[in-house]
């Protein structure tokens, strides 16, 4: 369908030119504005629909061009089905050389390639094309910095500027170096303010808020620790879900990380009753997961149908390894290891999540039954559930390693039930008993331990967890533990 659009435009541009020189201009017209939001409700064919018509009513809108990147990329990161990317990403080049034809005394101008460049590297990290990814972010903020110091007032600005400001605050070790030779230096902090100053001044009508809700939303969840302020707002009229399956998914995926299993239920059921659901096998991962974490066997139904539609690479050793656990705790022995020998021959290990499932597969265990319904159950938000669990297994039987988790999973209860001096002596007996080995329970205990101590007040205490969890290395999560860890000493040290 893009490349429809882009033929479609250049036919009309190669007829128009030779009647009459026009201008290129920027002009985020009403048409514009209706299919923005429809890409930015994960309405796709819609967003095409209406983009094809503002094309053919002005050709040399260069804003319809920008518009229409929402849809190669939108469609790449939720599908991630490599033969799309494979026949869109020459997308990227064709529209950077229609933009570059606009007025370079626009404001716009640079913005709209800066938003190109950062979607299409986020599109690049999707595919494990790292190298690729950074030269591309590094075009758009530089982009976006020279755009700032032309046009101040320019309230766009500062929603790409915010959320790569905060990417680059809280970039991985491993990529510490491509920041320092690119020149990029950023800040949590700096970054969520700019998002939020373009939220609380713009008007619901203003060009790319759509957006600006969505990163609005993850960076204060993950990188500001503000959970339960962006649970209020995604649970208020000014984050509208209806008929939205964006906002759906959003508010679900948020659910899921706040342990909100049950919320998260409720929304997909909701997400279910839209046409475009189908389109998008993560939302059949989402839904499985949020059952998962019940200990519901419709999980099953669900992860079978992500596997069997999803086209991707990332979270299938992950997706394999739950459907094991499933038949794992119905005693389906048979099954559960039909599904642990899957994780050693699909997918890929670029996340986290992968990494971990193929080092289960490895490993050639099983989790001890009432440990891992704890955890699904702490995962969903069922606490009361999850200490009956604990509560009933014999600790003097277990290994070292369930010893060690049965401490942070009992931490993780008491701190969710707001006990918060139980949870800091089983967080600190944790540390103690787990310092130096590859499960990530110690390292996630201090980064646990400084949020607690962040939340009560106390920096002091709350940077020397932080710290002492990145001092953790060769773990499990470490890029993930990081990274958020990263982000506490970043809102707590820089202004």
């Amino acid at each position: 369908m893009t490349k429809k659009l882009l033929a479609l435009l250049a036919l009309i541009l190669s007829y128009t030119t030779s009647l009459v020189a026009a201008p290129y201009v920027f002009d985020y017209t009403p048409g514009c504005q209706k299919a923005y939001q429809q890409y930015l409700s994960l309405n796709l064919p819609e967003g095409n629909a209406l983009i094809r018509q503002e094309i053919m009513a002005n050709p040399y809108n260069l804003m319809a061009t920008y518009i229409a990147d929402y849809e190669d990329c939108l469609l790449l990161l939720f599908n991630g089905d490599r033969k799309d990317y494979q026949q869109r990403s020459g997308h990227l080049e064709e529209r950077l050389n229609l933009l570059n034809k606009g007025d370079e005394n626009s404001p716009w101008y640079r913005l709209c390639k800066a938003g190109v460049y950062f979607h299409w590297a986020l599109v690049y990290v999707r595919f494990g094309e790292n190298f690729k990814a950074t030269t591309t972010f590094r075009k758009s903020f530089m982009l976006l910095k020279e755009n700032q110091k032309l046009f101040p007032s320019f309230s766009q600005n500062k929603i790409f500027l915010g959320i790569e400001e905060a990417f680059v605050g809280t970039i991985p070790d491993d990529y510490k170096w491509l920041a320092s030779i690119f020149g990029m230096k950023g800040s949590v902090k700096k970054g969520v303010n700019l998002i939020t100053s373009f939220i609380n001044t713009s008007r619901k009508d203003d060009p790319l808020r759509d957006e600006a809700l969505i990163y609005y939303c993850y960076l204060k969840f993950y990188l500001m620790s503000q959970q339960e302020e962006v649970w209020k707002f995604v649970n208020s009229n000014q984050f509208d879900t209806q008929g939205n399956l964006m906002h759906l998914f959003v508010k679900a995926n948020l659910a899921l990380n706040y342990r909100k299993g049950d919320v998260a239920i409720q929304t997909l059921r909701k997400a279910q009753d839209l046409g475009e659901y189908n389109r998008y096998p993560i939302m059949d991962y989402e839904m499985g997961s949020a059952l998962h974490h019940k200990l519901d066997p419709e999980a099953i139904s669900y992860f079978n149908r992500y596997l069997a539609r999803y086209k991707g690479s990332n979270f299938v050793k992950e997706t394999w390894q739950k459907l094991g656990y499933m038949y794992y705790l119905q005693q389906n022995v048979a099954r559960a290891t039909s599904c642990k020998a899957q994780i050693l021959k699909v997918g890929t290990q670029q996340v986290d999540a992968d990494k971990q499932a193929q080092r289960f597969a490895e490993s050639g265990k099983w989790p001890t039954p009432a440990l891992l319904q704890a955890r699904l159950l702490i995962d969903g938000g069922y606490y009361n559930e999850a200490l009956q669990k604990l509560q009933a297994s014999d600790f003097e039987a277990l290994s070292v390693p369930d010893k060690l988790e049965y401490y942070f999973r009992l931490a993780r209860i008491q701190d969710e039930l707001g006990n918060d001096d139980q949870a800091v002596k089983l967080y600190q007996s944790t540390i103690n008993f787990g310092r130096g080995r590859r499960e990530h329970y110690a390292a996630r205990s201090a980064l646990q331990l400084g949020m607690l101590y962040e939340r009560r007040g106390n920096t002091t205490e709350a940077v020397k967890r932080y710290n002492e969890c990145l001092a953790m290395k060769n773990h499990d999560f470490q890029s993930n533990i990081d990274q958020q860890a990263k982000a506490g000493l970043n809102r707590l040290t820089q202004k």
